[in-house]
């Protein structure tokens, strides 16, 4: 559009030039040089205002168009796959390049969760997923928390608006495992599962404690199932993961959900037993662990008068960081290459 006057002219290219660029259109609109010219008008001589008055008015009616234009070429643009490398359209030779494979590596958590369900898979335990965001009933009134038991505190974790949790154990998931599988327990056969996933808990950060984290539940019921299939079961598994004959040992604790409750704690499998830097005093506390308690057993519709059953959760990351004597939990969720490009 032509405009006779020269300085409205000037203002028209340079709002222009400015409107492509700006993410919020519609602020051309109240630019400080729109407004300028309206308030040239009030000090303008009577003879020169109503043709200078059109022209800005004409001015403004054009912008508003512009902008109405380029919003609506923006409403109807078709939506982007940001995780797609480029559209299934796009011909081959037009293609970004991709890096190739070989330039990546698995992330040591991933490599080491693979090696620790291969060996509860040969021990007869099938892998669940654990959940990353759950409820109230799971996370507490499924594993005998009661409503307001000071015990709740000792699982801080995150919440949303809505009154959904991060679960900060994967414990979340028995009651699930318990009534996905209890068929098995009538036709005679047993429930033995492993339940791997990702936890969250309100930490003060440190090189042990992370406020994410990866977890791996056990859980087995059948029939005479009792504290010593436990300890056999994880001492077998720490000795299969690091390829030594391992010294265990438990001491009473509590958990809501089983009874009787331990804390498991292996012999350090470094300095056996004779104090380390990894262990301080020859002992690793590594887990907890418990015989299940009925009142869980029971909400899962399971009679504890006929069955019994034990259950562990501990911490994937403290498994590897024992493993490869990694000194800090935090290097895992880092990203930092120069600790990754070790397990590569």
């Amino acid at each position: 559009m032509v405009y006779k006057n020269q300085k409205i002219a000037e203002v028209a290219k340079t709002l222009k030039v400015r409107l492509d660029k700006a993410e919020d259109k519609k602020s051309i609109l109240r630019s400080v040089e729109l407004k300028a010219l309206y308030d040239e008008l009030k000090t303008m001589p009577a003879k020169d205002r109503a043709s200078f008055g059109q022209e800005v008015n004409k001015l403004k009616s054009e912008l508003e168009e512009l902008v109405q234009n380029l919003e609506s070429r923006t409403s109807n643009l078709a939506p982007i796959d940001v995780t797609a490398p480029f559209d299934v359209n796009v011909p081959e030779d037009k293609r970004p390049g991709l890096l190739p494979a070989e330039n990546g590596s698995i992330h040591p958590l991933t490599r080491e969760m693979t090696v620790v369900l291969d060996i509860f898979a040969r021990m007869g335990f099938e892998a669940v997923e654990s959940r990353q965001i759950d409820d109230d009933y799971h996370m507490f009134e499924t594993l005998n928390f009661a409503e307001g038991h000071p015990a709740r505190d000792d699982y801080d974790t995150f919440m949303t608006t809505e009154g959904l949790i991060a679960p900060a154990h994967t414990s979340t998931m028995q009651n699930r495992v318990l009534k996905a599988h209890k068929k098995r327990l009538e036709n005679g056969e047993d429930i033995r599962v492993v339940i791997p996933g990702r936890v969250f808990r309100n930490e003060d950060l440190d090189a042990r404690h992370e406020h994410t984290f990866y977890q791996l539940e056990g859980v087995y019921v059948g029939k005479g199932i009792h504290a010593g299939h436990l300890i056999a079961t994880l001492k077998t598994f720490l000795s299969e993961y690091y390829q030594k004959d391992v010294e265990v040992k438990t001491q009473p604790f509590y958990f809501p959900f089983t009874e009787p409750s331990f804390e498991f704690a292996l012999g350090c499998p470094f300095c056996d037993k004779a104090g380390c830097k990894v262990c301080g005093e020859g002992w690793i506390e590594l887990l907890g662990c418990g015989m299940i308690h009925p009142n869980v057993l029971k909400m899962a519709g399971i009679d504890p008068n006929t069955y019994t059953g034990f259950a562990w959760g501990g911490g994937i990351e403290r498994l590897v960081m024992m493993k490869y004597d990694i000194e800090d939990i935090r290097h895992f969720e880092s990203a930092k290459l120069d600790f990754l490009r070790q397990f590569s």
